[in-house]
């Protein structure tokens, strides 16, 4: 009987050892940099696309059902994913990846937020109180989510850390030298006025040299208003500003608008991995945003 079930112990042994870990997060970003560290130990789903504004994603059974599997969930946190996030972490009733659980990971951690407001005034519009939220936006951030998720699957998966502390010291590398080709690209225009639709470009601004002197929304959260549009047209003129960033999921009409009455352009960036077919890792992801910045600039 003992030779027996440690023949059945021998057999399933190699499935135990080559099972993968089954990773759930908010934002293709995530997922790109989850996949990049895990490498063939993890299977990722993103349940946000790259199209997606992720303030706002409908909640499917299909999501409830992935992350009822999952031994990770990755969330961007600081209250961006707070209107359908908890829902579904409910329903899935899976205590690994709810907050607290040993598969649960914040991947805000040690990001050094910019915008955390002083107080905290609803009639301001959308604003979030832990911080601004688009911290993916800066490469370097890449950086600190790529080692929170190394660091998780290593304590999850403790036989193949050796893989992932290579995957992350090759993933941190391509950042350091990306980051010079993508700056070097954009350094004679530092400090390049503009205008944008949402208060979603900071870290992006920061890491980049640009201005972002005001924009479309006259609050966080709040649609255009003709008197906004009005006041942005005379900056833009007074100023001699020139572009207005966009994101794929905002209605063009009232930056088109603007851009008209201003002989200024209208730029799409993308903000988030799969915004475009071409965008499909999180390089790409910079790769298009500077080029499509240089190419308006210029």
């Amino acid at each position: 009987m003992k030779k027996y079930v440690s023949l059945l112990l021998l057999l399933f042994a190699p499935l135990c050892t080559h099972a993968q870990l089954k990773i759930v997060t908010t934002i293709p970003d995530l997922k790109s940099i989850a996949e990049y560290i895990g490498g063939d130990r993890v299977n990722v789903f993103s349940i946000a696309t790259g199209y997606q504004n992720p303030h706002f994603v409908d909640p499917k059974p299909s999501y409830i059902l992935k992350l009822s599997k999952a031994d990770i969930f990755i969330t961007v946190g600081l209250d961006l994913e707070t209107g359908w996030v908890p829902a579904l972490l409910n329903s899935a009733r899976n205590q690994r990846i709810q907050k607290g659980g040993d598969g649960y990971v914040d991947a805000s951690t040690n990001i050094p937020l910019l915008q955390i407001p002083t107080s905290v005034n609803r009639g301001e519009g959308d604003i979030h109180i832990y911080g601004n939220p688009h911290y993916w936006l800066d490469p370097l951030n890449g950086k600190i989510i790529a080692q929170t998720i190394a660091a998780t699957l290593s304590r999850l998966d403790p036989g193949h850390q050796v893989q992932f502390r290579a995957n992350l010291k090759i993933f941190t590398e391509k950042i350091d030298a990306k980051i010079k080709e993508w700056e070097g690209k954009l350094t004679r225009f530092k400090n390049t006025k503009v205008i944008a639709y949402h208060n979603e470009w900071p870290y992006f601004e920061h890491r980049f040299g640009l201005t972002i002197v005001d924009f479309l929304e006259p609050k966080p959260g709040i649609p255009p208003t003709a008197s906004q549009l009005t006041k942005i047209i005379s900056i833009m003129k007074s100023e001699q500003i020139s572009i207005i960033i966009n994101s794929p999921y905002f209605m063009s009409e009232s930056a088109d608008l603007v851009a008209r009455n201003t002989g200024g352009k209208v730029v799409t960036l993308a903000t988030s991995v799969g915004a475009t077919e071409t965008i499909k890792s999180y390089f790409d992801l910079f790769d298009y945003n500077v080029d499509q910045i240089l190419t308006a600039i210029q």
